[in-house]
């Protein structure tokens, strides 16, 4: 869990998120991501997966511990996972 939720789940930032807009010839992937609790979350990971080379969105669902990955070419798991991971969050695998 990040240091900015409390107890209760909720973000002690008030931080929001942002995406970014997708073409029409892109791959998109839904992830299975843990520890995320709360707004401050929702930002930290849509601005680390939104930082890496080719991705052209990025939709967080805290409730659902889902990100879903808009990409301009087959996304790398494994890079996704590190910059999740660094984040402070873990990444389990595509969602099913």
């Amino acid at each position: 869990m990040s240091d900015c939720c409390t107890p209760d789940g909720s973000c002690s930032t008030g931080a929001t998120q942002g995406t970014a807009t997708a073409a029409a010839d892109s791959f998109s992937t839904v992830y299975t991501v843990t520890g995320m609790t709360c707004d401050h979350c929702k930002s930290s990971v849509a601005k680390a997966v939104g930082g890496i080379d080719g991705v052209l969105s990025v939709e967080v669902d805290v409730k659902a511990g889902r990100v879903a990955v808009t990409t301009s070419a087959e996304p790398d798991d494994a890079t996704f996972t590190k910059v999740i991971d660094d984040a402070g969050y873990e990444l389990t695998g595509r969602a099913a």
